[in-house]
């Protein structure tokens, strides 16, 4: 059918959409409609791309945005008509965030920042104003694009807001003038910032960043927030013991998570929720590597499908373990880790 190019898609959509709202109303309450609805604007990777396989001959950019107009309808409905099935729902999008700074304090960089978030704030606006604002208007003219707009569309858009916006987070980079350095992640790629550190695929860990992106769009939206996901990718190294102690990916997540705290505490951000990505090791979908492992839970496989699928926890399940125990007051400090309890 041409993936999210055609129209049918919208029906579709939320007609799926409806029948797992229906069959869960009891037991759901948190929606998310879309999962990383951005990433049209972001990467070129067909499973990001909405299932659309662009041809040589057509105008890429009009392509994306009418994907993302059928998109976004496709999310209002789907408010729409969750809402209907229980008054209690509460429904949200979920963003990419690319958390940006400019690379000098050159004003010009600090433009060509903002810009970088420009395809972000586009579906974010949509999805939370119900119009297409001026920011949506000022992308999309600068990328010569146009929308085929049917009757009934605005309408639709205008009275499918979502309650809430989750987003995910995993660092930072920074956008300028001059020549940058480039790191990517995520889908998205930006300039190496000196004062950070980076995982081994080059991803910035940014922890202060996250409260930056929280504040930066509860101030932009006013709406909860909801961190749906953060994580650390690295190689574990299974000790002759059979442990696997993670202490790097303990020291990210407790950072982050006191960044959200001081965000929520002292900003007055209203965030409700935060899970980590992911709780078990997975194949990366960034780079379809095994050895790039996320989880509190060790599988054991290799990048060439070896492996007896064993289990293992990590020093890190016993330290979230605790956190989730002491309700987020039981942030360990890093010199405490060796501390963690990790029998069975």
């Amino acid at each position: 059918m041409g993936g999210w190019r055609n129209r049918k898609l919208v029906e579709l959509s939320v007609r799926y959409a409806k029948t797992v709202m229906e069959r869960y109303r009891n037991k759901v309450k948190y929606w998310m409609t879309f999962n990383e609805i951005n990433a049209l604007f972001l990467t070129d990777r067909p499973w990001h791309m909405a299932g659309i396989i662009y041809q040589q001959d057509e105008d890429l950019n009009q392509v994306k945005f009418q994907v993302a107009h059928y998109q976004l309808l496709a999310s209002a409905l789907t408010v729409i008509e969750g809402h209907k099935i229980n008054p209690n729902f509460m429904i949200g999008n979920m963003l990419l965030y690319p958390c940006t700074y400019g690379a000098t304090c050159n004003p010009t960089d600090q433009v060509i920042a903002r810009e970088k978030l420009l395809p972000t704030y586009y579906f974010g606006d949509v999805q939370v104003r119900g119009y297409y604002t001026n920011t949506c208007k000022s992308y999309l003219k600068k990328c010569n694009g146009h929308l085929v707009i049917e009757a009934g569309d605005e309408e639709i858009l205008l009275q499918g807001t979502v309650d809430y916006i989750s987003f995910s987070y995993y660092f930072s980079a920074v956008e300028g003038v001059a020549d940058i350095e480039m790191v990517e992640g995520n889908l998205s790629s930006g300039g190496k910032n000196p004062y950070l550190t980076t995982t081994e695929w080059g991803w910035q860990i940014d922890p202060v960043g996250l409260r930056y992106s929280l504040n930066q769009l509860y101030d932009r939206y006013q709406l909860p927030l909801f961190i749906s996901e953060n994580g650390l990718g690295a190689i574990d190294q299974i000790e002759k013991d059979g442990t696997i102690i993670d202490d790097y990916r303990i020291s990210y997540l407790q950072e982050h998570l006191r960044a959200m705290k001081e965000a929520i505490e002292i900003d007055l951000v209203n965030c409700f929720g935060y899970a980590m990505w992911g709780p078990i090791d997975i194949i990366s979908a960034g780079t379809g590597e095994m050895k790039k492992r996320y989880g509190f839970v060790y599988v054991d496989l290799d990048d060439f499908g070896n492996g007896t699928l064993t289990r293992t926890k990590k020093k890190s399940f016993y330290w979230y373990q605790q956190v989730i125990a002491s309700k987020g007051k039981n942030l360990i400090n890093t010199e405490d880790n060796d501390n963690v309890e990790t029998s069975l």
